[in-house]
């Protein structure tokens, strides 16, 4: 089984190398440059802004080679983090050999390389977002003695001169297929690159949102993964959202995973899956359904939505796509089917069925049992969610729920599984709270918990004080309601916020 998943896989290193990009080491990468004639390396690495930065090299002998591998190389901290000190400012990055890719856009043999940061006395940086995510992991594991798997929906519009020739009908999207899905060739081509750079991918479809102005056609896709390591997990979501960009500049469209485009037409998420497991074993579900650890889980995160907002949903547009009616959640429950709760779980083959032998009736054997496959979803982040603090807060939120004695008292108490804004609802509606309606309210709800983030060394203050700050130099407090209307006033919003993370 080993050999076979590893002859499947895509990932050219893993192909050549005849091993799991788990098990990569200094003298595998040195070997493969040597082997492939690779000309160039780049490390690369995610800063303040979520984007993807590179360093490169020219190889010009394996001694060269071998030092960079193994001591990595100097970097201005003050200019890719806005709260470290322009005098404490050095810092190394470290390659993550397991991370290693061929770079698919470079003219030149080149090979990728994500790194870690450092401080000048080789300690892991502690205001590093994957290094706050690495401790987070740590801690759930050393405290729960269970593993956060997760996994995020990638929702992203291509923006494009106006399609007259096979027009699709207005916010109808979901799984078109060619012709009438324009950019599927651009969406398939990006999954298989993504997948040679090491990502574990579960599926991608057209969705919902599509619709046309005089000039543009605006089409929805989504990419969904599978779910690994938390870090692993955010890895292969920052290196999807840089292969569609390059992908968008190669055809000459614009990529955007901006959370609204416009009033009135469906948002783009980034939803993210989680379960948790135990040497190997999926707790989420069992033979009867949903388990106790599921519910506690879910109540976790559910006791610290609206201050997960301020990692999520970090920019004004956010607060556009939280709205009544759009698929998005605005108040804190969850539910098994009801797309605008908050936590979602979705449909997960508790059941043992006979489904396929019914759809073909020549199958013989045995059905496997595929309970592991139970998860559930916070429907609450979107493109601009700044992933590696994300991440690590629901972890968090996740342990608590896990630990506290009324987890399942406040599950119990949060399920919902109706339409809360349908007449008739008004009660069930008037007992849950609100998630934040800005980026200010989103501030004002992280100070709130900043104890709670800030246990045990995760989240350094800096780090919350940075999001604080940031959060509320918007001033959005009343944005919808001086927005309404204004249709002029929302594009030019819309514009501004359209590339980033």
């Amino acid at each position: 089984m080993r050999e076979l998943e590893v002859l499947m896989n895509p990932n050219k290193l893993v192909q050549h190398l005849k091993k799991p990009s788990s098990e990569f080491t200094k003298y595998d990468i040195i070997k493969f440059i040597d082997d492939k004639g690779i000309e160039m390396l780049n490390f690369r690495y995610v800063a303040e802004d979520g984007k993807l930065k590179t360093l490169n090299f020219v190889i010009t002998s394996k001694s060269y080679l071998e030092s960079i591998l193994s001591t990595g190389e100097r970097v201005d901290g003050s200019s890719l983090f806005s709260y470290i000190e322009a005098g404490k400012s050095d810092l190394y990055v470290i390659p993550r050999f397991s991370s290693a890719y061929v770079n698919p856009f470079s003219e030149r043999p080149t090979l990728d390389i994500l790194c870690s940061f450092y401080t000048k006395e080789g300690k892991p940086l502690d205001i590093a977002p994957e290094n706050i995510l690495r401790k987070a992991s740590r801690l759930f594991q050393t405290e729960t003695g269970m593993d956060f798997l997760a996994m995020g929906e990638l929702e992203y519009y291509v923006i494009s001169p106006k399609n007259n020739i096979y027009p699709e009908t207005d916010q109808k999207g979901y799984h078109s297929s060619l012709p009438f899905s324009s950019f599927e060739h651009l969406r398939t081509e990006a999954m298989l690159l993504i997948a040679q750079c090491g990502g574990k991918i579960k599926y991608g479809h057209s969705e919902v949102g599509n619709f046309s102005t005089e000039t543009h056609t605006f089409e929805q896709h989504e990419i969904e993964f599978m779910p690994v390591e938390p870090q692993d997990a955010v890895d292969q979501l920052i290196l999807a959202k840089w292969i569609l960009r390059m992908l968008g500049k190669k055809y000459g469209v614009i990529i955007s995973f901006a959370p609204k485009i416009t009033v009135g037409k469906a948002g783009s998420g980034l939803h993210v899956h989680f379960q948790v497991d135990k040497d190997g074993m999926n707790l989420m579900a069992d033979e009867h359904g949903l388990t106790d650890i599921a519910r506690k889980v879910i109540s976790g995160l559910l006791d610290k939505a609206q201050s997960l907002t301020a990692f999520g949903n970090t920019i004004p547009t956010s607060y556009l796509r939280l709205v009544p009616h759009q698929e998005a959640p605005t108040m804190v429950c969850w539910g098994d089917s009801n797309r605008s709760a908050l936590v979602r779980v979705p449909l997960g083959w508790i059941a043992k069925t006979q489904m396929i032998k019914d759809a073909n009736p020549q199958e013989r054997g045995d059905v496997p049992y595929v309970r592991g496959k139970q998860t559930a979803e916070l429907r609450v982040p979107d493109g601009s969610a700044d992933l590696y603090h994300l991440f690590a807060g629901m972890i968090l939120a996740a342990k608590d729920g896990l630990l506290r004695k009324d987890a399942l008292q406040i599950a119990e108490r949060l399920y919902v599984n109706v339409n809360i804004f349908a007449k008739g609802n008004e009660e069930v509606l008037k007992r849950l709270v609100a998630l934040p309606a800005s980026c200010a309210q989103s501030a004002d709800f992280l100070e709130r918990d900043r104890d709670f983030f800030q246990q045990s060394g995760v989240f350094p203050t800096s780090t919350i004080d940075g999001f604080v700050r940031k959060l509320k130099s918007y001033h959005d407090e009343d944005l919808s309601e001086r927005l309404y209307g204004n249709n002029e006033a929302i594009a030019e919003l819309v514009q501004q916020y359209l590339h980033y993370s």
